[in-house]
């Protein structure tokens, strides 16, 4: 029958079970509710796990942490820099132990702006021009595919009935049939030390 507007009214049509996406734990993620014989779907709750910094932080950081240097005694005369190159920090200076007073100092002004440390990686000490140190500082983002897999198998043990995950590219989409339970799964990973800083993002309920 065709209705008033001119089209025929939509119908529900049957699943196809053999193409349905499910994740890791075999739950399908989009949820499906009988009627009549027939399978509709409908959005689960999920949420998104990423590893990411706050850029502007960074650079305010890093800008405090130069401008502090500069007014400190004990880096008069020592010509020590720190440049940062989007997510790579060079510190320059006379010695290793400067370097490291440096790194004491940055480190304090990453807390300050709220950022985690672990996304931090301090690379060796390397001889530069005019007998100084250099020292590169790399800020890592995103989750590795190592992690990633790591992650997923934390949630597969811990997560609960009824919790899957999957791996999107460099973050972790966490699906679940209630609000409580992926809450439970962020206190989950909370409680981990996974090594990453990791935000909860996109969360739909």
């Amino acid at each position: 029958m065709v209705g008033r507007e001119g089209f025929e009214p939509s119908k529900a049509v049957p699943a196809d079970l053999q193409s349905a996406p499910f994740g890791r734990s075999g739950t399908d993620p989009y949820g499906m509710a009988r009627i009549s014989g027939y399978v509709a779907f409908y959005p689960m709750p999920s949420f998104d796990i990423v590893s990411d910094i706050d850029r502007q932080e960074l650079r305010n950081a890093v800008d405090q942490a130069q401008r502090e240097m500069t007014q400190r005694f004990d880096f008069k005369g020592t010509d020590s820099s720190i440049d940062q190159n989007d997510l790579v920090i060079t510190i320059k200076t006379i010695s290793e132990e400067k370097a490291r007073a440096v790194r004491v100092l940055l480190e304090e002004k990453f807390v300050k702006r709220g950022m985690s440390l672990k996304g931090i990686e301090w690379g060796k000490f390397e001889q530069a021009s005019g007998d100084t140190v250099r020292q590169l500082v790399t800020v890592k983002v995103g989750i590795s595919s190592d992690k990633a897999r790591e992650i997923n198998k934390l949630i597969k043990e811990k997560g609960g009935k009824g919790i899957s995950s999957q791996t999107q590219g460099e973050q972790v989409r966490v699906t679940g049939k209630k609000r409580d339970d992926l809450q439970a799964v962020m206190a989950l990973l909370k409680s981990e030390d996974l090594g990453v800083p990791l935000q909860f993002e996109n969360f739909r309920d």
